[in-house]
């Protein structure tokens, strides 16, 4: 009998952490502190049912947390241009204790993604360390990149499913990561890219999860693997999120609900995409030059617009006036230069 009780303990508590892994991630529905405003309301957590939080650790002794989940600065608190960039907090929820970056907003709004990084015009490797920190000199908004699994499930970075003569599902990490690029530069990991990242606050990452060769779940478990490391690096603020892959945009969202998720692939209704939670749309420019209100209708159901990929000044030009949001380019100088 004791054996019996035992095995059915046992039995359930693997369930338990089944069912407690493939829920939503605790998080914030904003992550930015603004400058210059006294007491200013940061964000509120998004509070599971019965959930009950606490404030267990605030460094800087700058942030209070109220019964409604709203985390704030203190009464007379406020952040200037001379504050650091970075504050950590910790949260004790039901079931967990969670640190959590709130991070001074001084991020760049100039509409302008580099395409795999600043990279074109700055003797970089696409998707390479150089090309982030030239995206990041240069002064975009954005720099996007593209991430698979390994053969060993580490999260690496490649545009394309073979790089360096290697094909990146097949191989190992430690293989992938002893690819040359250029400068001295060597094939980076998530991690890499969001160490980097951190070290500023002007410039956010644009992470696509690539659609794997191997079918849906694989693809899921890319997008799984990296809003994992995004949340245990405590990255949320410098993060958003595109895809070609409906699965991982909808698992993204189930884990992380507050992320910003854009959609690449113009397969479903712009309804499809608002009832499924994503935050916006990121086509191909041709999607854009048939339907000249694209923009509008996508704006009108509150969905974020971005076009791709965008390197000629007379089609920049014909983005900018039909307003979509942002542009993701080759030419990020270029692009600069015409937003000016």
């Amino acid at each position: 009998m004791k054996k019996l009780i035992f095995l059915f303990l046992l039995l359930n508590s693997f369930i338990m952490v089944f069912a407690q892994s493939g829920k939503e991630l605790l998080v914030l529905d904003n992550y930015l502190i603004p400058v210059g405003e006294k007491g200013a309301t940061i964000g509120k957590f998004v509070v599971r049912p019965n959930e009950k939080l606490s404030l267990v650790s605030d460094t800087a002794k700058l942030f209070s947390l109220d019964k409604q989940g709203y985390i704030k600065l203190k009464k007379d608190a406020v952040l200037t241009d001379a504050s650091p960039i970075r504050f950590e907090i910790k949260i004790k929820s039901n079931h967990e204790v969670k640190s959590f970056e709130l991070v001074k907003d001084n991020f760049i709004r100039n509409g302008v993604i580099a395409h795999r990084g600043a990279w074109k015009n700055q003797d970089a490797s696409q998707n390479s360390l150089k090309a982030l920190k030239k995206a990041i000199e240069i002064g975009c908004e954005g720099s996007e990149f593209d991430v698979w699994l390994s053969s060993d499930d580490k999260v690496v970075l490649s545009h394309d499913p073979v790089i360096g003569g290697k094909t990146v599902e097949e191989t190992t990490a430690e293989e992938l990561f002893a690819i040359p690029l250029k400068d001295g530069d060597f094939l980076p990991s998530l991690e890499d890219y969001i160490s980097l990242a951190k070290g500023q606050n002007k410039t956010r990452l644009v992470l696509e999860v690539k659609a794997s060769q191997k079918g849906k779940e694989r693809s899921e478990a890319v997008a799984e693997k990296s809003v994992k490391i995004v949340h245990d690096m405590k990255a949320q603020a410098w993060t958003d999120y595109i895809t070609f892959s409906f699965d991982a945009a909808k698992r993204i969202r189930e884990l992380d609900p507050t992320a910003r998720v854009l959609y690449l692939e113009a397969d479903k209704t712009l309804e499809e995409l608002k009832d499924a939670k994503i935050t916006g749309i990121d086509y191909h420019r041709n999607h854009f030059v048939k339907d000249t209100e694209l923009v509008n209708k996508a704006k009108s159901i509150g969905l974020i617009t971005n076009v791709w990929t965008i390197n000629k000044e007379e089609d920049m030009k014909i983005m900018m006036g039909q307003g979509v949001d942002l542009i993701t380019t080759d030419e990020p100088e270029l692009l600069l230069k015409l937003k000016k």
